[in-house]
């Protein structure tokens, strides 16, 4: 975190703010369904971390770790809904960020007909950024994602976290392909499944997938 940057302006109450009630009772967040963003970004040895927020202790699952996100409004789309949040609770530009999927990790039948959805964001950035948390974190903080499972996560995020995590790929490029400049990065090599690509060198051993992730790679973004 910046000492001494300003705290983003706390968001406007909007129509998506409010509780949806499951047939069994339950209480989630979002008339609209809700999204969080799941941001990647390389450490110093090139390995993966994700950001995660220690949610404040006055706020639902207090004192758990999760992802910045929130309630989705009715002219959102998921990603609008999670990369706004990003801003809201992290203090992080659209523009420091580049989606790669979404997914949705959580669906819940409510009271008369309605459906709830909780869709994650999947994100990179080119490195751990700095962030500046609002009112609703305890803290901010980049965690390896070998470590992530360590802390006591929020339980939708733990019960959705198996899907989401990655594997390591190499893929060997020469010197000058210019794919180099876009890793290392998250790569969904089918639906929901995710790897995160490293370059590795020419005559490196390359990873089982190695051929199906470098036709991936092909129009870097």
């Amino acid at each position: 975190m910046l000492a001494g940057r300003p705290a983003y302006p706390e968001r406007v109450r909007g129509d998506g703010d409010g509780w949806v009630i499951s047939d069994t009772g339950v209480a989630y967040w979002g008339r609209h369904g809700a999204a969080g963003l799941l941001l990647r970004a390389p450490r110093s040895d090139g390995s993966p971390a994700v950001l995660l927020q220690h949610r404040a202790p006055w706020s639902h699952q207090g004192g758990t770790w999760g992802l910045p996100g929130g309630a989705r409004d009715s002219h959102e789309t998921a990603e609008q809904a999670a990369v706004r949040e990003a801003l809201e609770e992290a203090g992080l530009s659209s523009e420091l960020l580049q989606v790669r999927a979404t997914v949705i990790t959580a669906e819940v039948s409510g009271a008369g007909g309605t459906h709830w959805t909780y869709t994650t964001v999947v994100a990179d950035a080119g490195d751990l950024l700095h962030t500046v948390p609002n009112r609703e974190s305890a803290e901010l903080r980049w965690v390896a994602e070998e470590d992530v499972d360590h802390l006591p996560l929020h339980p939708g995020f733990a019960a959705s976290w198996h899907r989401l995590r990655t594997a390591p790929a190499t893929v060997p490029l020469d010197p000058d392909d210019e794919r180099r400049r876009h890793l290392p990065r998250t790569v969904e090599i089918e639906a929901g499944v995710f790897l995160w690509c490293t370059a590795g060198q020419p005559g490196q051993a390359p990873s089982q997938l190695s051929s199906r992730i470098s036709s991936l790679l092909t129009a870097p973004n």
